[in-house]
């Protein structure tokens, strides 16, 4: 009885049980009628955002349904805590979007996938653009389709927050960094004595602390793009997309748009912005703050939105970067990934942006104008690199002006987000200003498995934050600003021990080579602060002094390919995986750690790095409106947190300018 129960209702869920796993039609959508923004979605009053529903007809596969004919006589109504239903509509005053229709495919699992079988899906849809609802509450939206069928999302308005309570606000993002992370940086960074650290980070001083669950919209392991979407919408994605809620549609643009805390604060203060980051500048977490897109890797299209608006259409009072500093210079070199081939210092430097290439340049810019810097092509190379082994810089042809030639005069996170300070103090007025500095390559090398140059930029990060503190006080803006030292999500690494690596090296078989690995009472005292006889690196307080030491920390990741491990630091970068024969997939590579021993993946064959984790992150808080950050909650709080912060819960502006013709004015309870 017990089993005959289990399967009925796992038939009667059937929908349910396929739509929320691994391979998903729509995952915002329960069933064939989908709302977007979809049921549990929270907003700031008076934000600007679209709502599109859809209608599915399955042509074939397990939810076959009407021939394959969607409804087009659905109706959509909206309701405030209870009240009366109105048509959307009648309730913000509109005219009716004209209907909209498609088809799409997917798989519907693994066993489909490996036979080539896919679902098609027609669509009938209807979209409305800019809507606003300045009433805190909550609302129901309906939609009714296949005259019996309802999809039904319940959305909560947030309380008004009318007073700007800090002037201005840093949001340093360690993408990928955790709690783990930070512990072991702490030790190889800073000096201890019977246990006891003689210092610490900068970041450990600050006041509050609080934890951020990660979770995407329809998934609980999260990439970068949906990520610091939430961080700066308040508003849940799905993998890759960003300042959107994913549609269906085959256009990646025209999905339905949330305004992000840049065009928010723009759009009732004034606020200039800016953003810095050691990655190219079109990587999912600088370019979140302005890019609306389901597609994170459209990079050139999203350096267009950044500096001109959404191309489909344009939110209000857009405003462009005034500090925009990173890597990525193949979307700026005209014809060499850039939008439309244009060449975009050009484009900024039309709109009065001073362009650096180079570090010399970046201290020589003027803080009265605004700031383009872009420092190489890709991503900049590690502070590791950039300070000790300098030797990687040669060769690699990255020089951001496109001449082939190595790009050597580097800033790195500090001297740029030093500049971005001084630029957006110098232009921001009493209006003030939001910065945004990511220290993107601790991240990207846990990918790698590189950990050493992961905690290097870590220590970068919070070398970082320190001399912005000192900075802030010195232009006398410190008590005025809101800092906060956060992640967008996490890696699952950690220290277990330590590795004593002279006898690793000298074992022969891979059991004798495990036995190097120290744990509880032999893990020992760490060496990274002791002086290495051998190399003086001069990079000052706060980073190890011996990055090489004979007992180096062991440390592993929770999820990873195939790979080999000895625990020493790599000269050059590591390059954990190699492709195996023929449709193999990626097995470890011997040649990067051949005295270490063989560490077996838990991956998917055809994954060549680690992945992302589910593990909460934490959130550092200084300033105006630190005690609000204290607790665990949802990655979307931090956005709801600065909004308050920064008073963008407005009610009802009857005096709004007009909007261009080509976009309709946005409308509201």
């Amino acid at each position: 009885m017990a089993k005959f129960s289990i399967a009925a209702a796992l038939v009667a869920a059937g929908l349910s049980t396929v739509s929320a796993q691994t391979f998903q039609r729509l995952g915002t959508c329960p069933d064939l009628g989908c709302v977007l923004p979809p049921d549990q979605a929270d907003f700031l009053p008076g934000q600007h955002f679209d709502l599109r529903v859809e209608v599915h007809a399955p042509v074939n596969g397990s939810e076959a349904f009407n021939n394959g004919v969607p409804d087009e006589d659905f109706s959509v109504t909206i309701a405030k805590d209870g009240g009366e239903p109105q048509s959307i509509e009648d309730f913000f005053g509109l005219d009716e979007p004209d209907l909209e229709s498609w088809s799409f495919t997917w798989y519907e699992d693994l066993y489909a996938e490996d036979k080539d079988e896919k679902t098609t899906v027609n669509v009938a849809s209807r979209i409305w653009r800019t809507l606003a609802l300045h009433e805190p509450g909550n609302y129901e939206v309906s939609l009714v389709y296949y005259g019996d069928r309802t999809t039904t999302a319940s959305w909560t308005v947030r309380p008004l927050s009318t007073e700007k309570k800090a002037k201005n606000m840093i949001l340093f993002i360690g993408d990928g960094m955790t709690t783990n992370m930070i512990t072991a940086a702490r030790l190889i960074g800073h000096k201890s004595i019977n246990g006891k650290y003689q210092s610490k980070l900068k970041f450990d001083e600050f006041p509050v602390i609080g934890h951020q669950m990660t979770h995407s919209i329809d998934t609980f392991i999260t990439d970068s793009a949906n990520s610091a979407s939430a961080l700066y919408t308040g508003h849940k994605g799905t993998v890759n997309a960003m300042g959107v809620y994913a549609d269906s549609s085959p256009d990646a643009f025209d999905d339905p748009k949330v305004e992000t805390i840049v065009e928010l604060s723009a759009r009732i203060w004034g606020t200039i912005w800016g953003a810095v980051s050691t990655a190219f500048i079109a990587d999912a977490t600088p370019i979140a703050l302005s890019g609306h897109t389901r597609a994170r890797a459209h990079y050139g299209p999203l350096i267009e939105q950044a500096l001109n608006g959404v191309q489909n259409y344009t939110w209000p009072n857009h405003n462009g970067p005034d500090a925009y500093f990173g890597a990525g210079a193949e979307q700026f070199i005209a014809g060499s990934g850039s939008y439309e081939g244009k060449d975009y210092y050009e484009e900024f430097a039309a709109k009065g942006y001073t362009v650096s290439l180079n570090k010399t340049a970046l201290e020589a810019a003027d803080t009265s104008k605004k700031g383009l810097g872009i420092f190489s092509k890709s991503n900049l190379p590690t502070w590791l690199d950039r300070n000790v082994y300098t030797e990687n810089l040669i060769g690699s042809g990255n020089d951001p002006s496109g001449s082939g030639s190595d790009a050597l005069d580097l800033p790195g996170l500090k001297e740029m987000t030093l500049k971005a300070v001084e630029i957006l103090h110098s232009r921001s007025g009493e209006e003030g200003f939001f910065l945004m500095s990511e220290a993107a390559s601790i991240d990207k090398q846990m990918h790698a498995l590189d950990y050493d140059r992961a905690l290097g930029d870590l220590l970068e990060l919070d070398d970082t934050v320190r001399a912005t503190v000192d900075l802030l006080e010195e232009l006398g803006a410190l008590e005025d600003t809101l800092i906060l030292v956060t992640a967008d999500h996490g890696h699952g690494f950690d220290v277990f021990g330590n590795a004593d690596t002279q006898y690793l090296a000298e074992q022969e078989d891979d059991r004798s080579k495990r036995r190097a690995v120290g744990t509880y009472a032999r893990s020992g005292q760490s060496q990274y602060m002791s002086e290495n006889p051998n190399v003086s690196y001069n990079t000052g307080p706060n980073f190890p002094l011996n990055w090489s030491p004979r007992y180096a920390i062991a440390a592993g990741f929770g999820a990873h390919p195939d790979i080999r491990e000895d625990y020493q630091v790599r000269e050059s970068p590591r390059v954990p995986t190699v492709t195996g024969p023929g449709d193999y997939g990626a097995i470890a590579n011997a040649d990067e750690s051949p005295d270490g021993f063989l560490v077996n993946g838990t991956l998917p064959t055809n994954e060549r790095q680690g992945i992302h984790s589910l593990t909460d992150v934490m959130v550092y808080a200084m300033g105006p409106c630190q005690e609000t950050f204290g607790g665990t909650y949802d990655n979307t709080d931090v956005f709801y947190k600065m909004a308050a912060c920064f008073g963008l819960g407005q009610p009802k502006d009857t005096t709004e300018p007009p909007r261009p013709s080509c976009v309709p004015r946005p409308t509201s309870l």
